[in-house]
Protein backbone atom coordinates (compact mmCIF):
# COMPACT_ATOMS: atom_id res chain seq x y z
CA UNK A 1 0.00 0.00 0.00
CA UNK A 2 1.34 3.25 -1.11
CA UNK A 3 2.14 5.85 1.71
CA UNK A 4 2.14 8.95 -0.58
CA UNK A 5 -1.27 11.17 -0.21
CA UNK A 6 -3.59 11.27 -2.71
CA UNK A 7 -3.08 15.13 -3.49
CA UNK A 8 0.18 13.80 -4.69
CA UNK A 9 -1.70 11.75 -7.25
CA UNK A 10 -2.60 13.71 -10.14
CA UNK A 11 -5.32 11.74 -12.18
CA UNK A 12 -7.18 11.85 -8.47
CA UNK A 13 -6.02 15.83 -8.36
CA UNK A 14 -7.82 16.09 -11.47
CA UNK A 15 -11.01 14.26 -10.23
CA UNK A 16 -11.71 15.82 -6.85
CA UNK A 17 -11.20 19.39 -8.76
CA UNK A 18 -13.77 18.69 -11.05
CA UNK A 19 -16.41 16.64 -8.64
CA UNK A 20 -16.13 20.01 -6.23
CA UNK A 21 -16.82 21.99 -8.84
CA UNK A 22 -19.80 19.60 -10.17
CA UNK A 23 -21.50 19.05 -6.61
CA UNK A 24 -21.06 22.88 -6.00
CA UNK A 25 -23.31 23.57 -9.25
CA UNK A 26 -25.93 20.76 -8.26
CA UNK A 27 -26.46 22.27 -4.99
CA UNK A 28 -26.78 25.62 -6.55
CA UNK A 29 -29.62 24.02 -9.18
CA UNK A 30 -31.28 21.92 -6.16
CA UNK A 31 -31.77 25.52 -4.63
CA UNK A 32 -32.42 27.36 -7.70
CA UNK A 33 -34.88 24.56 -10.04
CA UNK A 34 -37.59 25.45 -6.97
CA UNK A 35 -36.88 29.06 -7.45
CA UNK A 36 -37.40 29.00 -10.92
CA UNK A 37 -40.47 27.40 -10.47
CA UNK A 38 -42.00 29.90 -7.98
CA UNK A 39 -40.75 32.91 -8.69
CA UNK A 40 -41.05 33.00 -12.65
CA UNK A 41 -43.55 30.31 -13.43
CA UNK A 42 -45.83 31.18 -10.22
CA UNK A 43 -46.28 27.72 -9.34
CA UNK A 44 -48.01 25.63 -6.71
CA UNK A 45 -47.61 23.07 -3.91
CA UNK A 46 -48.56 20.88 -6.51
CA UNK A 47 -46.49 21.62 -9.00
CA UNK A 48 -43.35 21.38 -6.63
CA UNK A 49 -44.55 18.02 -5.80
CA UNK A 50 -44.39 16.76 -8.77
CA UNK A 51 -41.11 18.18 -9.32
CA UNK A 52 -39.61 15.83 -6.63
CA UNK A 53 -41.44 13.15 -7.52
CA UNK A 54 -40.16 13.37 -11.43
CA UNK A 55 -36.69 13.13 -9.74
CA UNK A 56 -37.44 10.12 -8.13
CA UNK A 57 -39.02 8.34 -10.45
CA UNK A 58 -36.23 8.67 -12.96
CA UNK A 59 -33.67 6.76 -10.35
CA UNK A 60 -36.34 4.35 -9.85
CA UNK A 61 -37.03 3.67 -13.86
CA UNK A 62 -33.47 3.56 -15.39
CA UNK A 63 -31.62 2.82 -11.94
CA UNK A 64 -31.33 -0.85 -12.40
CA UNK A 65 -30.39 -0.76 -16.36
CA UNK A 66 -27.83 1.89 -15.42
CA UNK A 67 -25.84 -0.35 -13.58
CA UNK A 68 -25.99 -2.90 -16.22
CA UNK A 69 -24.49 -0.82 -18.32
CA UNK A 70 -21.77 0.25 -16.28
CA UNK A 71 -20.28 -3.25 -15.45
CA UNK A 72 -20.83 -4.07 -19.39
CA UNK A 73 -18.72 -0.87 -20.51
CA UNK A 74 -15.58 1.50 -19.36
CA UNK A 75 -16.90 3.81 -16.73
CA UNK A 76 -14.84 7.04 -17.30
CA UNK A 77 -16.41 7.40 -20.92
CA UNK A 78 -20.24 7.41 -19.38
CA UNK A 79 -19.13 9.43 -17.33
CA UNK A 80 -17.80 12.44 -19.66
CA UNK A 81 -20.79 11.88 -22.06
CA UNK A 82 -23.09 11.88 -18.93
CA UNK A 83 -21.55 15.11 -17.96
CA UNK A 84 -22.15 16.45 -21.06
CA UNK A 85 -25.41 15.69 -21.78
CA UNK A 86 -26.39 16.95 -18.26
CA UNK A 87 -24.68 20.24 -19.26
CA UNK A 88 -27.08 20.15 -22.33
CA UNK A 89 -29.98 19.58 -20.24
CA UNK A 90 -29.60 22.22 -17.94
CA UNK A 91 -28.36 24.58 -20.44
CA UNK A 92 -31.93 24.63 -22.13
CA UNK A 93 -33.54 25.99 -19.09
CA UNK A 94 -31.60 29.34 -18.98
CA UNK A 95 -31.99 29.50 -23.09
CA UNK A 96 -36.09 29.16 -23.17
CA UNK A 97 -35.75 32.07 -20.41
CA UNK A 98 -34.37 33.75 -22.25
CA UNK A 99 -36.32 33.14 -25.67
CA UNK A 100 -39.98 33.70 -23.51
CA UNK A 101 -40.46 30.00 -24.04
CA UNK A 102 -39.74 28.62 -20.10
CA UNK A 103 -42.91 26.28 -18.86
CA UNK A 104 -43.28 24.12 -16.32
CA UNK A 105 -43.33 21.23 -18.25
CA UNK A 106 -39.74 21.86 -19.13
CA UNK A 107 -38.83 21.85 -15.82
CA UNK A 108 -40.31 18.35 -14.93
CA UNK A 109 -38.54 17.00 -18.31
CA UNK A 110 -35.18 18.08 -17.90
CA UNK A 111 -35.63 17.05 -13.69
CA UNK A 112 -36.66 13.54 -14.42
CA UNK A 113 -33.94 12.99 -17.49
CA UNK A 114 -31.31 14.72 -15.29
CA UNK A 115 -32.29 12.24 -12.66
CA UNK A 116 -32.06 9.20 -14.77
CA UNK A 117 -28.34 10.32 -15.95
CA UNK A 118 -27.75 11.26 -12.62
CA UNK A 119 -28.68 7.63 -11.91
CA UNK A 120 -26.41 6.22 -14.53
CA UNK A 121 -23.32 8.63 -12.99
CA UNK A 122 -23.94 7.74 -9.37
CA UNK A 123 -23.96 3.88 -10.36
CA UNK A 124 -20.49 4.49 -12.94
CA UNK A 125 -18.66 6.90 -10.36
CA UNK A 126 -17.89 4.80 -7.23
CA UNK A 127 -17.11 1.80 -9.60
CA UNK A 128 -14.61 3.92 -11.19
CA UNK A 129 -12.61 5.51 -8.02
CA UNK A 130 -11.35 1.95 -7.39
CA UNK A 131 -9.71 1.40 -10.62
CA UNK A 132 -8.05 4.89 -10.44
CA UNK A 133 -6.93 4.65 -7.17
CA UNK A 134 -6.71 0.90 -6.24
CA UNK A 135 -8.78 -0.77 -3.69
CA UNK A 136 -6.40 -0.46 -1.02
CA UNK A 137 -6.27 3.50 -0.82
CA UNK A 138 -10.52 3.81 -0.86
CA UNK A 139 -10.88 4.74 2.55
CA UNK A 140 -8.04 8.13 1.96
CA UNK A 141 -9.89 8.89 -1.36
CA UNK A 142 -13.64 8.59 0.01
CA UNK A 143 -12.39 10.40 2.29
CA UNK A 144 -11.19 13.18 0.45
CA UNK A 145 -14.28 13.40 -1.83
CA UNK A 146 -16.55 13.74 0.80
CA UNK A 147 -14.93 16.53 1.27
CA UNK A 148 -16.14 17.91 -2.19
CA UNK A 149 -19.58 17.04 -1.16
CA UNK A 150 -19.04 19.12 2.43
CA UNK A 151 -17.49 22.25 0.53
CA UNK A 152 -20.69 22.30 -1.62
CA UNK A 153 -23.19 22.05 0.85
CA UNK A 154 -21.59 25.05 2.58
CA UNK A 155 -21.20 27.04 -0.24
CA UNK A 156 -24.00 26.14 -2.59
CA UNK A 157 -26.93 27.71 -1.12
CA UNK A 158 -25.10 30.73 -0.49
CA UNK A 159 -23.91 30.89 -3.87
CA UNK A 160 -27.19 30.20 -5.29
CA UNK A 161 -29.01 32.78 -3.25
CA UNK A 162 -26.85 35.42 -4.15
CA UNK A 163 -26.93 34.24 -8.11
CA UNK A 164 -30.54 34.17 -7.72
CA UNK A 165 -30.67 37.84 -5.99
CA UNK A 166 -28.27 39.20 -8.36
CA UNK A 167 -28.92 37.81 -12.01
CA UNK A 168 -32.12 34.88 -11.45
CA UNK A 169 -32.56 32.15 -10.85
CA UNK A 170 -32.57 30.31 -14.71
CA UNK A 171 -28.93 31.67 -14.12
CA UNK A 172 -27.91 29.69 -11.34
CA UNK A 173 -28.82 27.03 -13.68
CA UNK A 174 -26.51 28.23 -16.39
CA UNK A 175 -23.65 28.13 -13.94
CA UNK A 176 -24.41 24.35 -12.76
CA UNK A 177 -24.46 23.42 -16.70
CA UNK A 178 -21.05 24.83 -16.77
CA UNK A 179 -19.42 22.90 -14.00
CA UNK A 180 -20.94 19.77 -15.69
CA UNK A 181 -18.72 21.11 -18.45
CA UNK A 182 -15.94 21.53 -16.26
CA UNK A 183 -16.21 18.06 -14.73
CA UNK A 184 -16.27 16.72 -18.03
CA UNK A 185 -13.04 18.24 -19.34
CA UNK A 186 -11.20 17.28 -15.55
CA UNK A 187 -12.00 13.61 -16.42
CA UNK A 188 -11.20 14.09 -19.86
CA UNK A 189 -7.43 15.43 -18.62
CA UNK A 190 -6.85 12.06 -16.74
CA UNK A 191 -4.07 9.95 -18.16
CA UNK A 192 -4.56 6.91 -16.30
CA UNK A 193 -5.35 4.11 -18.97
CA UNK A 194 -8.78 2.28 -17.60
CA UNK A 195 -8.84 -1.32 -17.67
CA UNK A 196 -11.64 -3.13 -19.55
CA UNK A 197 -14.30 -4.41 -18.16
CA UNK A 198 -14.37 -7.76 -16.73
CA UNK A 199 -15.72 -10.64 -19.25
CA UNK A 200 -18.88 -11.40 -19.56
CA UNK A 201 -21.39 -13.68 -21.17
CA UNK A 202 -22.11 -11.61 -23.93
CA UNK A 203 -25.51 -14.30 -24.37
CA UNK A 204 -27.40 -12.66 -21.58
CA UNK A 205 -30.15 -9.79 -22.04
CA UNK A 206 -29.50 -6.94 -19.73
CA UNK A 207 -32.95 -8.01 -17.76
CA UNK A 208 -30.57 -10.96 -16.48
CA UNK A 209 -27.71 -8.91 -15.79
CA UNK A 210 -30.01 -6.82 -14.01
CA UNK A 211 -31.06 -9.85 -11.92
CA UNK A 212 -27.71 -10.85 -11.56
CA UNK A 213 -26.97 -7.34 -9.54
CA UNK A 214 -30.57 -7.93 -7.37
CA UNK A 215 -29.04 -11.13 -6.49
CA UNK A 216 -25.01 -10.13 -5.44
CA UNK A 217 -26.97 -7.51 -2.97
CA UNK A 218 -29.56 -10.11 -1.34
CA UNK A 219 -26.98 -13.19 -1.04
CA UNK A 220 -24.01 -10.90 0.24
CA UNK A 221 -23.32 -11.04 3.81
CA UNK A 222 -22.18 -7.70 3.85
CA UNK A 223 -23.57 -5.49 1.48
CA UNK A 224 -27.33 -6.71 2.33
CA UNK A 225 -27.47 -5.44 6.10
CA UNK A 226 -26.37 -1.98 4.47
CA UNK A 227 -28.90 -2.42 2.09
CA UNK A 228 -31.45 -3.22 4.22
CA UNK A 229 -31.02 -0.72 6.77
CA UNK A 230 -30.81 2.15 3.89
CA UNK A 231 -34.85 1.33 3.21
CA UNK A 232 -35.94 2.48 6.51
CA UNK A 233 -32.80 4.85 6.91
CA UNK A 234 -34.25 6.66 3.72
CA UNK A 235 -38.01 6.16 4.71
CA UNK A 236 -37.61 7.83 7.88
CA UNK A 237 -35.04 10.00 6.57
CA UNK A 238 -37.26 11.68 4.82
CA UNK A 239 -39.56 13.10 7.63
CA UNK A 240 -36.36 15.40 7.91
CA UNK A 241 -36.38 16.29 4.36
CA UNK A 242 -40.42 17.06 4.39
CA UNK A 243 -40.42 18.94 7.84
CA UNK A 244 -37.92 19.77 9.32
CA UNK A 245 -38.16 23.27 7.59
CA UNK A 246 -41.32 23.59 9.24
CA UNK A 247 -40.42 22.67 12.39
CA UNK A 248 -37.24 24.49 12.87
CA UNK A 249 -39.86 28.00 11.64
CA UNK A 250 -42.93 26.81 13.03
CA UNK A 251 -42.78 24.86 15.99
CA UNK A 252 -39.57 26.04 17.54
CA UNK A 253 -39.70 29.67 16.21
CA UNK A 254 -36.55 30.19 14.70
CA UNK A 255 -36.62 32.96 12.67
CA UNK A 256 -35.22 32.23 8.86
CA UNK A 257 -31.48 33.55 9.66
CA UNK A 258 -31.49 30.83 12.36
CA UNK A 259 -32.68 28.29 10.05
CA UNK A 260 -30.12 28.75 7.82
CA UNK A 261 -27.39 29.06 10.85
CA UNK A 262 -28.92 25.41 11.66
CA UNK A 263 -28.62 24.11 8.59
CA UNK A 264 -25.27 25.31 7.52
CA UNK A 265 -23.71 23.78 10.36
CA UNK A 266 -24.27 20.37 8.65
CA UNK A 267 -21.88 21.27 5.77
CA UNK A 268 -19.68 22.49 8.17
CA UNK A 269 -19.41 19.20 10.58
CA UNK A 270 -19.57 17.20 7.17
CA UNK A 271 -16.36 18.61 6.24
CA UNK A 272 -14.96 18.19 9.35
CA UNK A 273 -15.82 14.71 9.44
CA UNK A 274 -14.42 14.42 5.68
CA UNK A 275 -11.15 15.34 6.96
CA UNK A 276 -10.86 13.25 10.15
CA UNK A 277 -12.57 10.08 8.07
CA UNK A 278 -9.38 7.93 7.46
CA UNK A 279 -7.61 8.81 10.76
CA UNK A 280 -10.69 7.36 12.93
CA UNK A 281 -11.41 4.58 10.33
CA UNK A 282 -8.09 3.29 10.48
CA UNK A 283 -8.10 3.80 14.48
CA UNK A 284 -11.40 2.14 14.84
CA UNK A 285 -11.66 -0.27 11.79
CA UNK A 286 -14.15 0.28 8.92
CA UNK A 287 -16.79 -1.98 10.78
CA UNK A 288 -16.41 -0.57 14.46
CA UNK A 289 -16.22 3.05 12.79
CA UNK A 290 -19.23 2.79 10.57
CA UNK A 291 -21.48 1.36 13.28
CA UNK A 292 -19.78 3.88 16.12
CA UNK A 293 -20.31 6.87 14.43
CA UNK A 294 -24.47 5.60 13.48
CA UNK A 295 -24.69 5.00 16.92
CA UNK A 296 -23.41 8.16 17.98
CA UNK A 297 -24.95 10.17 15.30
CA UNK A 298 -28.26 8.37 16.31
CA UNK A 299 -27.71 9.35 20.25
CA UNK A 300 -27.06 12.66 19.64
CA UNK A 301 -30.13 13.31 17.05
CA UNK A 302 -32.23 12.65 19.73
CA UNK A 303 -31.90 16.34 20.99
CA UNK A 304 -33.95 17.25 17.80
CA UNK A 305 -37.60 16.10 18.33
CA UNK A 306 -37.14 16.94 22.11
CA UNK A 307 -36.12 20.54 21.45
CA UNK A 308 -38.05 23.16 23.24
CA UNK A 309 -38.08 26.13 25.85
CA UNK A 310 -36.65 29.73 24.95
CA UNK A 311 -35.72 30.31 21.23
CA UNK A 312 -32.00 29.88 22.20
CA UNK A 313 -32.35 26.53 23.91
CA UNK A 314 -34.17 25.52 20.88
CA UNK A 315 -31.67 26.41 18.46
CA UNK A 316 -28.90 24.51 20.34
CA UNK A 317 -30.66 21.48 20.81
CA UNK A 318 -31.40 21.38 16.93
CA UNK A 319 -27.28 23.15 16.45
CA UNK A 320 -25.82 20.35 17.68
CA UNK A 321 -27.03 17.31 15.88
CA UNK A 322 -26.60 19.11 12.93
CA UNK A 323 -23.27 20.36 13.39
CA UNK A 324 -21.59 16.78 15.09
CA UNK A 325 -24.05 14.49 13.76
CA UNK A 326 -23.53 15.05 10.17
CA UNK A 327 -19.94 15.00 10.59
CA UNK A 328 -20.80 11.44 12.54
CA UNK A 329 -22.88 10.85 9.74
CA UNK A 330 -20.01 11.78 7.04
CA UNK A 331 -17.58 9.10 8.65
CA UNK A 332 -19.82 6.53 8.34
CA UNK A 333 -21.12 7.33 4.95
CA UNK A 334 -17.18 7.31 4.08
CA UNK A 335 -16.64 3.87 6.03
CA UNK A 336 -20.16 2.05 3.87
CA UNK A 337 -18.96 3.19 0.57
CA UNK A 338 -15.27 2.26 0.90
CA UNK A 339 -16.61 -1.35 2.38
CA UNK A 340 -19.03 -1.57 -0.16
CA UNK A 341 -16.44 -1.22 -2.88
CA UNK A 342 -13.53 -3.03 -1.22
CA UNK A 343 -15.96 -6.39 -0.93
CA UNK A 344 -17.98 -6.11 -4.23
CA UNK A 345 -16.30 -7.55 -7.57
CA UNK A 346 -15.59 -5.37 -9.99
CA UNK A 347 -17.80 -7.25 -12.56
CA UNK A 348 -21.01 -6.44 -10.55
CA UNK A 349 -19.73 -3.25 -8.53
CA UNK A 350 -22.63 -0.87 -10.82
CA UNK A 351 -25.27 -2.86 -10.44
CA UNK A 352 -24.59 -3.51 -6.75
CA UNK A 353 -24.24 0.43 -6.71
CA UNK A 354 -27.33 1.54 -8.99
CA UNK A 355 -29.56 -1.10 -6.73
CA UNK A 356 -28.34 0.80 -3.49
CA UNK A 357 -29.32 3.76 -4.86
CA UNK A 358 -33.13 2.43 -6.60
CA UNK A 359 -33.56 1.38 -3.10
CA UNK A 360 -33.06 4.53 -0.73
CA UNK A 361 -33.58 7.17 -3.46
CA UNK A 362 -35.90 5.76 -5.98
CA UNK A 363 -38.40 3.70 -3.48
CA UNK A 364 -37.77 4.86 0.11
CA UNK A 365 -37.05 8.47 -0.14
CA UNK A 366 -40.24 9.45 -2.30
CA UNK A 367 -42.12 6.87 -0.11
CA UNK A 368 -41.10 8.31 3.41
CA UNK A 369 -41.88 11.44 2.22
CA UNK A 370 -45.43 10.69 1.22
CA UNK A 371 -45.64 9.47 4.64
CA UNK A 372 -44.21 12.35 6.25
CA UNK A 373 -46.95 14.47 5.07
CA UNK A 374 -49.58 11.73 5.91
CA UNK A 375 -47.91 11.29 9.35
CA UNK A 376 -47.50 15.33 10.30
CA UNK A 377 -51.40 16.09 9.91
CA UNK A 378 -52.09 13.11 12.13
CA UNK A 379 -50.33 13.81 15.02
CA UNK A 380 -48.72 17.06 14.10
CA UNK A 381 -44.81 17.73 12.98
CA UNK A 382 -43.17 17.24 16.17
CA UNK A 383 -44.38 13.91 16.88
CA UNK A 384 -43.81 13.22 13.30
CA UNK A 385 -40.09 14.09 13.65
CA UNK A 386 -39.92 12.18 16.29
CA UNK A 387 -40.94 9.24 14.61
CA UNK A 388 -38.12 9.83 11.46
CA UNK A 389 -35.48 9.77 14.60
CA UNK A 390 -37.00 6.81 16.33
CA UNK A 391 -37.21 4.77 12.61
CA UNK A 392 -33.38 5.76 11.25
CA UNK A 393 -32.04 4.56 14.89
CA UNK A 394 -33.68 1.34 14.72
CA UNK A 395 -32.38 0.90 11.24
CA UNK A 396 -28.76 0.83 12.72
CA UNK A 397 -30.02 -3.11 14.29
CA UNK A 398 -29.86 -4.39 10.80
CA UNK A 399 -25.89 -3.55 10.67
CA UNK A 400 -25.00 -4.06 13.97
CA UNK A 401 -26.10 -7.83 14.03
CA UNK A 402 -24.40 -8.65 10.94
CA UNK A 403 -20.66 -8.94 10.36
CA UNK A 404 -19.83 -5.48 9.52
CA UNK A 405 -18.71 -4.84 12.76
CA UNK A 406 -16.33 -7.66 13.09
CA UNK A 407 -14.50 -6.17 9.77
CA UNK A 408 -11.48 -4.20 10.53
CA UNK A 409 -10.30 -3.69 7.07
CA UNK A 410 -12.69 -4.35 3.79
CA UNK A 411 -9.88 -6.97 2.57
CA UNK A 412 -10.77 -8.66 6.15
CA UNK A 413 -13.95 -10.23 4.27
CA UNK A 414 -13.82 -13.94 2.96
CA UNK A 415 -17.47 -15.35 1.71
CA UNK A 416 -18.01 -18.37 2.81
CA UNK A 417 -17.84 -21.39 0.60
CA UNK A 418 -21.67 -21.80 0.42
CA UNK A 419 -21.71 -18.21 -1.23
CA UNK A 420 -21.53 -18.32 -4.63
CA UNK A 421 -21.38 -15.32 -7.35
CA UNK A 422 -23.99 -15.54 -9.78
CA UNK A 423 -21.91 -15.93 -12.71
CA UNK A 424 -20.82 -19.18 -11.06
CA UNK A 425 -17.36 -18.46 -9.54
CA UNK A 426 -16.96 -18.28 -5.83
CA UNK A 427 -15.56 -15.32 -4.17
Amino acid sequence: MSTRSLWLHQDFRKLWIGQTISQLGSVVTRTAVPLVALLVLNAGPWELAILVIVASAGILLVGLVAGAWVDRLRRRPLLIWDDFLRAALLLSIPVAYAVGGLRIEQLYVVMFLESCLGALFDAAYPAYVPTLIGRDRLVEGNSKLATSSSIAEIGGPGLAGTLVQLFSAPFAIFVDAVSFLLSALSLLLIRAPEPAPPPRDTSKRIVHEIVEGLGTVRRHAIVFPLAARSVPAHVFGAFYGVLYSIYLLRELHLDPFLLGIVISAGGVGSLVGSVFASRVINRLGIGRALVATAIAASALGVLTPLAQGPVALATLMVFLPQLIGDGLQTIEGVAELSLIQGVVPDRVLGRVNATLDVVSHGIGYPLGALIAAFVAEQIGVRGAIAIGWAGMALSILWVVFSPVPSLRAASDFVAPDSYVAPSGATR
